[in-house]
Protein backbone atom coordinates (compact mmCIF):
# COMPACT_ATOMS: atom_id res chain seq x y z
CA UNK A 1 0.00 0.00 0.00
CA UNK A 2 2.77 2.46 0.93
CA UNK A 3 4.23 2.23 -2.59
CA UNK A 4 1.00 3.71 -3.95
CA UNK A 5 1.27 6.84 -1.80
CA UNK A 6 3.37 9.83 -2.84
CA UNK A 7 4.01 13.31 -1.45
CA UNK A 8 4.05 16.50 -3.54
CA UNK A 9 5.68 19.70 -2.28
CA UNK A 10 4.57 22.74 -4.27
CA UNK A 11 7.15 25.54 -4.43
CA UNK A 12 8.80 24.85 -1.05
CA UNK A 13 10.76 27.91 0.04
CA UNK A 14 13.14 26.52 2.67
CA UNK A 15 15.66 23.76 2.00
CA UNK A 16 15.64 22.65 5.63
CA UNK A 17 11.90 21.92 5.40
CA UNK A 18 12.45 19.68 2.38
CA UNK A 19 15.15 17.80 4.29
CA UNK A 20 12.88 17.42 7.31
CA UNK A 21 10.09 16.13 5.05
CA UNK A 22 12.48 13.54 3.60
CA UNK A 23 13.35 12.37 7.12
CA UNK A 24 9.68 11.95 8.00
CA UNK A 25 9.01 10.01 4.82
CA UNK A 26 11.81 7.59 5.66
CA UNK A 27 10.80 7.38 9.33
CA UNK A 28 7.43 6.00 8.30
CA UNK A 29 8.50 3.90 5.32
CA UNK A 30 7.58 6.19 2.40
CA UNK A 31 9.91 7.25 -0.40
CA UNK A 32 8.01 8.89 -3.27
CA UNK A 33 8.66 12.64 -3.23
CA UNK A 34 7.76 15.12 -5.98
CA UNK A 35 8.93 18.72 -5.71
CA UNK A 36 7.53 21.55 -7.84
CA UNK A 37 9.74 24.59 -8.49
CA UNK A 38 11.69 24.76 -5.22
CA UNK A 39 12.55 28.38 -4.45
CA UNK A 40 16.20 27.66 -3.70
CA UNK A 41 18.51 26.07 -6.28
CA UNK A 42 18.37 22.31 -6.63
CA UNK A 43 20.05 20.11 -5.52
CA UNK A 44 20.00 22.05 -2.27
CA UNK A 45 22.76 21.73 0.35
CA UNK A 46 20.48 22.73 3.23
CA UNK A 47 17.95 20.07 2.28
CA UNK A 48 20.78 17.52 2.12
CA UNK A 49 22.17 18.56 5.52
CA UNK A 50 18.76 18.42 7.23
CA UNK A 51 17.77 15.11 5.68
CA UNK A 52 20.67 13.37 7.51
CA UNK A 53 20.03 9.61 7.04
CA UNK A 54 17.27 10.21 4.49
CA UNK A 55 19.42 11.74 1.76
CA UNK A 56 18.45 8.84 -0.52
CA UNK A 57 14.88 10.24 -0.51
CA UNK A 58 16.22 13.64 -1.59
CA UNK A 59 18.34 12.09 -4.36
CA UNK A 60 15.38 10.14 -5.73
CA UNK A 61 12.97 13.11 -5.56
CA UNK A 62 11.53 14.16 -8.91
CA UNK A 63 11.58 17.87 -9.74
CA UNK A 64 8.79 19.46 -11.82
CA UNK A 65 7.98 22.88 -13.20
CA UNK A 66 4.21 22.45 -13.22
CA UNK A 67 1.77 21.01 -10.70
CA UNK A 68 -0.19 19.27 -13.45
CA UNK A 69 2.93 17.28 -14.40
CA UNK A 70 3.79 16.43 -10.77
CA UNK A 71 0.38 14.87 -10.13
CA UNK A 72 0.18 12.89 -13.36
CA UNK A 73 1.34 9.65 -11.65
CA UNK A 74 -1.56 9.65 -9.22
CA UNK A 75 -5.21 8.61 -9.44
CA UNK A 76 -6.45 10.62 -6.45
CA UNK A 77 -4.86 13.85 -5.22
CA UNK A 78 -5.58 15.20 -1.74
CA UNK A 79 -4.56 18.79 -0.99
CA UNK A 80 -3.53 19.84 2.50
CA UNK A 81 -4.84 23.22 3.62
CA UNK A 82 -4.59 25.00 6.97
CA UNK A 83 -7.86 26.84 6.40
CA UNK A 84 -11.31 26.19 4.97
CA UNK A 85 -11.26 27.14 1.29
CA UNK A 86 -14.21 28.56 -0.58
CA UNK A 87 -13.84 26.29 -3.59
CA UNK A 88 -16.00 23.56 -5.06
CA UNK A 89 -14.05 20.68 -3.54
CA UNK A 90 -15.10 18.19 -0.92
CA UNK A 91 -13.37 18.88 2.38
CA UNK A 92 -12.50 15.68 4.25
CA UNK A 93 -11.19 14.81 7.69
CA UNK A 94 -8.16 12.61 8.40
CA UNK A 95 -10.51 9.75 9.36
CA UNK A 96 -12.40 10.06 6.07
CA UNK A 97 -9.10 10.08 4.19
CA UNK A 98 -7.91 6.92 5.97
CA UNK A 99 -11.20 5.14 5.17
CA UNK A 100 -10.70 6.12 1.54
CA UNK A 101 -7.20 4.64 1.56
CA UNK A 102 -8.61 1.36 2.95
CA UNK A 103 -11.47 1.17 0.46
CA UNK A 104 -9.62 2.20 -2.72
CA UNK A 105 -6.77 -0.30 -2.46
CA UNK A 106 -5.76 -0.07 -6.12
CA UNK A 107 -5.67 3.72 -6.33
CA UNK A 108 -2.45 5.72 -6.31
CA UNK A 109 -2.72 8.62 -3.86
CA UNK A 110 -0.82 11.89 -4.03
CA UNK A 111 -0.73 14.24 -1.03
CA UNK A 112 -0.08 17.83 -2.02
CA UNK A 113 1.45 20.42 0.33
CA UNK A 114 1.77 24.12 -0.46
CA UNK A 115 4.58 26.64 0.09
CA UNK A 116 5.29 27.63 3.69
CA UNK A 117 4.18 31.27 3.55
CA UNK A 118 0.99 31.11 1.51
CA UNK A 119 -0.18 27.51 1.24
CA UNK A 120 -1.62 26.07 -1.95
CA UNK A 121 -3.09 28.42 -4.53
CA UNK A 122 -6.66 27.99 -5.73
CA UNK A 123 -5.22 26.90 -9.06
CA UNK A 124 -3.27 24.08 -7.38
CA UNK A 125 -6.30 23.13 -5.31
CA UNK A 126 -8.40 22.94 -8.48
CA UNK A 127 -6.25 20.01 -9.62
CA UNK A 128 -7.04 17.91 -6.56
CA UNK A 129 -9.94 15.60 -5.73
CA UNK A 130 -10.25 16.53 -2.06
CA UNK A 131 -9.06 19.09 0.46
CA UNK A 132 -7.85 17.83 3.84
CA UNK A 133 -7.46 20.08 6.86
CA UNK A 134 -5.50 18.91 9.90
CA UNK A 135 -7.36 20.07 13.03
CA UNK A 136 -5.36 22.51 15.13
CA UNK A 137 -5.90 25.12 17.83
CA UNK A 138 -8.10 28.00 16.64
CA UNK A 139 -5.60 30.40 18.19
CA UNK A 140 -2.75 29.22 15.95
CA UNK A 141 -3.77 27.25 12.87
CA UNK A 142 -0.65 27.41 10.73
CA UNK A 143 1.42 24.22 10.73
CA UNK A 144 5.01 23.95 9.62
CA UNK A 145 5.30 22.13 6.27
CA UNK A 146 7.33 19.21 7.62
CA UNK A 147 5.10 18.93 10.70
CA UNK A 148 1.91 18.61 8.68
CA UNK A 149 3.56 16.04 6.42
CA UNK A 150 4.76 14.11 9.48
CA UNK A 151 1.25 13.95 10.94
CA UNK A 152 -0.10 12.48 7.70
CA UNK A 153 2.80 10.01 7.45
CA UNK A 154 2.18 8.85 11.02
CA UNK A 155 -1.56 8.37 10.47
CA UNK A 156 -0.87 6.36 7.31
CA UNK A 157 1.81 4.33 9.08
CA UNK A 158 -0.66 3.40 11.83
CA UNK A 159 -3.20 2.33 9.23
CA UNK A 160 -0.72 0.22 7.25
CA UNK A 161 1.03 -1.27 10.29
CA UNK A 162 -1.91 -1.51 12.69
CA UNK A 163 -0.84 -5.01 13.84
CA UNK A 164 2.40 -3.61 15.28
CA UNK A 165 0.51 -1.32 17.62
CA UNK A 166 -1.07 -4.27 19.46
CA UNK A 167 2.20 -6.09 20.06
CA UNK A 168 3.73 -6.23 23.50
CA UNK A 169 0.50 -6.44 25.45
CA UNK A 170 -0.91 -9.75 24.19
CA UNK A 171 1.60 -11.98 26.00
CA UNK A 172 1.14 -10.38 29.41
CA UNK A 173 -1.25 -12.51 31.41
CA UNK A 174 -3.32 -10.44 33.79
CA UNK A 175 -3.92 -11.85 37.25
CA UNK A 176 -7.37 -13.27 37.96
CA UNK A 177 -9.83 -11.39 40.14
CA UNK A 178 -9.56 -14.31 42.55
CA UNK A 179 -5.90 -13.52 43.20
CA UNK A 180 -6.68 -9.83 43.54
CA UNK A 181 -9.43 -10.69 46.05
CA UNK A 182 -6.91 -12.69 48.12
CA UNK A 183 -4.56 -9.72 48.17
CA UNK A 184 -7.38 -7.41 49.23
CA UNK A 185 -8.44 -9.75 52.04
CA UNK A 186 -4.84 -9.80 53.28
CA UNK A 187 -4.60 -5.99 53.06
CA UNK A 188 -7.94 -5.39 54.80
CA UNK A 189 -7.04 -7.81 57.61
CA UNK A 190 -3.78 -5.99 58.26
CA UNK A 191 -5.51 -2.60 58.18
CA UNK A 192 -8.06 -3.86 60.73
CA UNK A 193 -5.21 -4.87 63.07
CA UNK A 194 -3.62 -1.45 62.69
CA UNK A 195 -6.89 0.31 63.55
CA UNK A 196 -6.96 1.99 60.16
CA UNK A 197 -10.75 2.21 59.80
CA UNK A 198 -11.49 5.22 61.98
CA UNK A 199 -14.14 6.47 62.52
CA UNK A 200 -16.09 3.17 62.20
CA UNK A 201 -18.98 4.75 60.27
CA UNK A 202 -16.60 5.56 57.42
CA UNK A 203 -15.25 2.02 57.17
CA UNK A 204 -17.64 0.98 54.38
CA UNK A 205 -16.77 4.03 52.28
CA UNK A 206 -13.05 3.47 52.86
CA UNK A 207 -13.36 -0.18 51.80
CA UNK A 208 -15.17 0.84 48.61
CA UNK A 209 -12.36 3.26 47.77
CA UNK A 210 -9.74 0.55 48.35
CA UNK A 211 -11.72 -1.85 46.12
CA UNK A 212 -11.98 0.78 43.39
CA UNK A 213 -8.25 1.43 43.55
CA UNK A 214 -7.06 -2.19 43.50
CA UNK A 215 -9.67 -3.81 41.24
CA UNK A 216 -9.14 -1.37 38.39
CA UNK A 217 -5.47 -2.35 38.18
CA UNK A 218 -4.48 -4.99 35.64
CA UNK A 219 -1.40 -6.51 37.30
CA UNK A 220 0.27 -9.75 36.26
CA UNK A 221 1.05 -12.41 38.86
CA UNK A 222 4.60 -11.18 39.42
CA UNK A 223 3.45 -7.62 40.08
CA UNK A 224 0.76 -8.88 42.43
CA UNK A 225 3.31 -10.93 44.42
CA UNK A 226 5.55 -7.87 44.75
CA UNK A 227 2.62 -5.79 45.97
CA UNK A 228 1.70 -8.48 48.51
CA UNK A 229 5.32 -8.60 49.71
CA UNK A 230 5.39 -4.82 50.14
CA UNK A 231 2.17 -4.87 52.14
CA UNK A 232 3.43 -7.74 54.34
CA UNK A 233 6.80 -6.07 54.86
CA UNK A 234 5.25 -2.79 55.95
CA UNK A 235 2.97 -4.59 58.39
CA UNK A 236 5.85 -6.28 60.26
CA UNK A 237 7.08 -4.75 63.47
CA UNK A 238 10.50 -3.20 63.36
CA UNK A 239 13.09 -5.19 65.31
CA UNK A 240 15.52 -2.95 67.13
CA UNK A 241 18.99 -4.34 67.84
CA UNK A 242 20.81 -3.04 70.91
Amino acid sequence: MKNKIGFILVKPQIGENIGACARSLKNFGFSKLHIISPKQSWPNNRAKATSVGAYDIIKKAKIFDKTSDAISDFDIVVSLSARQRDINKKHISIDQFLKMIKSKTNARFGLMFGPEASGLSNEDLSLSNFVLKIPTSKKFKSLNLSHSLTIICYELFKLINFKQFGKGSKNIKISSKNKISSLLSHLKGLLEKKGFFVPPEKKHSMLMNINNLIYRLEPNDKELRILASIISSLSKKNIHHN
